[in-house]
């Protein structure tokens, strides 16, 4: 039997939240900085590591940067590995003083 794993915005509570069969189940929390936004805490329910869905939350939330014409500042180590793993995202990435 296969989950149901989806990735949303929640504006409201700056973060993007990972639902696995309707349940939140992790989040990548951020700030706003005019139009950079810097992602400080990621976080997945520990039963579920190792499966690659802190990467696909991670991918979802950058898409929507990118959509959204924001820049990327990657203070959180999850966030930051990703980006280091995966360049094609290099090109939204701010510095964090920056």
């Amino acid at each position: 039997m296969s989950e149901d794993v989806k990735v949303r915005h929640d504006p409201g509570q700056s973060r993007y939240v990972l639902e696995v069969d309707g349940a939140v189940r992790g989040h990548a929390d951020y700030t706003e900085q005019g139009e950079r936004r810097l992602f400080t805490h990621t976080e997945v329910d520990r039963d579920l590591e190792g499966r690659g869905l802190g990467a696909r939350l991670v991918k979802e939330a950058l898409e929507d940067v990118r959509r959204s014409g924001k820049r990327l500042v990657p203070l959180c180590a999850f966030v930051k590995a990703y980006v280091e793993r995966h360049p094609e995202w290099r090109d939204l990435v701010d510095a964090p003083n920056g």
